[in-house]
């Protein structure tokens, strides 16, 4: 299937994340998995562990969004258009950082498995967020709204939220990167 400009590029994204979360990976090693690099501060597990939250919830919040763009029959060949919130957030998530933002407890980090675990239910979350990509191909996915597992009364359309997720995984992913950096500074 040959997919939309814009979702081809989405595509693209979540595959180079996976691509980039395994250099990550294998970079840090399983010694200084869980290691944070201060106490306040995210180990590279817990960036990873973070992203598999976060894209546990927002699947079935697109597939729910997907289900009713069919139903409501909001069909569209492209191009899209982020609203203002989704572009803000995908503003505020895309790296550099522009300021710290707290997120939620239900993604935060309970407990540090092993990298293999952790790997294999980020690709799970990869690929199940491509096949949603696909799955969005001619529907007006400007039209369709759905509400942030982050926060319920931030709204976007799905458009937005399809570009917020590869954005988000890349801020994470430097994070991820930064922590490397850091435990193999010299003290």
């Amino acid at each position: 299937m040959v997919l939309a400009p814009q979702l081809e590029d989405i595509d693209r994204q979540l595959t180079d994340a996976r691509q980039r979360a395994h250099g990550v990976a294998t970079r840090v090693g399983t010694a200084s998995w869980s290691t944070r690099p201060a106490p306040r501060e995210w180990s590279v597990a817990e960036c990873f562990i973070h992203l598999n939250l976060t894209s546990h919830a927002f699947l079935p919040l697109i597939r729910d969004a997907l289900s009713r763009a069919r139903a409501r029959k909001l069909l569209s060949p492209g191009p899209y258009r982020r609203d203002i919130i989704g572009w803000f957030v995908g503003w505020v998530t895309e790296p550099p950082t522009r300021f710290r933002v707290k997120t939620t407890a239900p993604f935060v980090p309970a407990a540090i498995d092993p990298p293999a675990t952790v790997l294999e239910m980020f690709d799970a979350h990869q690929e199940e967020l491509r096949a949603c990509v696909r799955e969005a191909h001619g529907l007006d996915l400007s039209r369709i709204r759905l509400a942030s597992p982050f926060h319920p009364r931030l709204k976007y359309n799905l458009y937005s939220c399809l570009r917020i997720i590869p954005a988000h995984q890349r801020h994470h992913l430097v994070q991820a990167e930064n922590v490397i950096r850091t435990l193999d500074s010299p003290k």
